[in-house]
């Protein structure tokens, strides 16, 4: 590989270099522990082009009210070019020192190491299947949801930044080439994989062992039609959003405790009033939930109590006339929402009050129309 091409992202301007959180511990699973001059984080997008996939970084500006661009590097992969339908696309490792993107078109993944002032490819690998979409990583052990093709979900462990095969870590979905998955995730424990399925309308929970192979998967009903992208709260609670196929006013999200593995519904169905709710973000501690309309180009907020029970708060806590709005990410300080309003090519940023309702506080353009995925440190 072009050594030229390993350096990405050497971040222009005071502040914002990668040193003040790479390689620190997690506040929570999934979340960065930030400090400094990143206190509101980089957000990371892919642009899923079909000429060759790129990563890009946006950062609010000392002023708090600009997005700028402030890195840019290929995946040496294909994108597809179009949407995905999917959460997880572009995905933080547990200990915040790698980044995981999908190669849709190629049907590969690239892990970025992060390092202080950049982030370099540490390796290009074969998915296992066919149109990635989808990462997972608990711990090490990392999965990729291959949406096309017959789909299946395949495992590797991340050894320095190389991701090998597990031996035992492939498992089809619930339907070949029918199941039009969504998302794959680990649980808080590392030790149950799940999967949203739109077409089946049915969750997948697959058994991690402890060599990091999976079980067959374990089907459960979705509360409601077409599940699409979800959270883990951190009391291991999924908080799952429901497109209902983007029928007018009739998305919605459920939640879920987890028993041995399985869902099992704690709120079912609680409406948006919105149209095609897709993607998740949660607060750090659990109270606050969002959910992207890409059909209203609407966010919508939720409350959720101490036993999982969720409330709409507002049907729209933002609004942007035809944005389509996908990806939703929040900044490990709970302090700003971005959101990747792929129907205008923007990323925006929200400020969250401490009620969660949110303020708009700056936007970037220049996003072509397939891009996907959305991470933040």
């Amino acid at each position: 590989m072009d050594q030229g091409r390993r350096n990405l992202m050497r971040w222009a301007g005071a502040g914002l270099a990668l040193g003040a959180t790479a390689g620190h511990t997690l506040a929570a699973p999934g979340r960065v522990q930030s400090t400094g001059t990143l206190r509101k984080g980089v957000v990371f997008i892919s642009t899923n082009a079909i000429g060759g996939n790129e990563l890009r970084g946006y950062q609010l500006d000392g002023s708090g009210t600009m997005l700028a661009l402030v890195g840019a590097q290929a995946t040496d992969g294909a994108g597809s070019g179009a949407g995905l339908g999917s959460q997880g696309a572009v995905t933080l490792s547990q200990n915040g020192r790698y980044l995981f993107v999908v190669n849709a078109g190629g049907n590969s993944v690239t892990t970025f190491r992060l390092r202080p002032g950049s982030a370099e490819i540490a390796s290009v690998t074969p998915s296992g299947g066919v149109g990635p979409t989808s990462v997972a990583e608990h711990a090490g052990i990392v999965y990729v949801l291959n949406a096309l093709g017959d789909g299946n979900i395949t495992g590797f462990r991340n050894q320095g930044g190389r991701l090998s095969a597990i031996a035992g870590g492939v498992q089809p979905l619930s339907t070949v080439g029918l199941s039009a998955p969504a998302q794959v995730s680990f649980d808080r424990s590392g030790r149950t994989l799940i999967v949203t399925e739109r077409a089946t309308n049915l969750l997948l929970s697959y058994s991690v062992r402890a060599d990091g192979g999976i079980d067959p998967a374990v089907s459960t009903a979705s509360a409601g039609m077409t599940p699409f992208g979800f959270a883990v709260d951190p009391y291991n609670r999924l908080i799952v959003s429901e497109a209902f196929g983007g029928a007018e006013n009739a998305s919605a999200m459920s939640s879920y405790r987890l028993a041995g593995g399985l869902p099992q519904v704690v709120s079912a169905s609680v409406a948006t009033l919105q149209s095609a709710a897709c993607w998740v973000a949660l607060t750090s501690d659990g109270r606050c939930a969002y959910t992207t309309n890409t059909g209203s180009g609407s966010i919508s907020s939720y409350r959720v109590d101490r036993k999982g029970r969720l409330t709409l708060y507002q049907s729209v806590a933002a609004f942007t006339e035809g944005s389509g709005p996908l990806d939703v990410s929040i900044t490990p300080d709970d302090r700003t929402l971005h959101v990747l309003n792929q129907g205008i090519g923007q990323v925006a940023a929200y400020a969250i009050a401490r009620d969660g309702s949110l303020s708009p506080i700056a936007t970037a353009g220049g996003l072509a129309a397939g891009a996907a995925g959305m991470a933040v440190i």
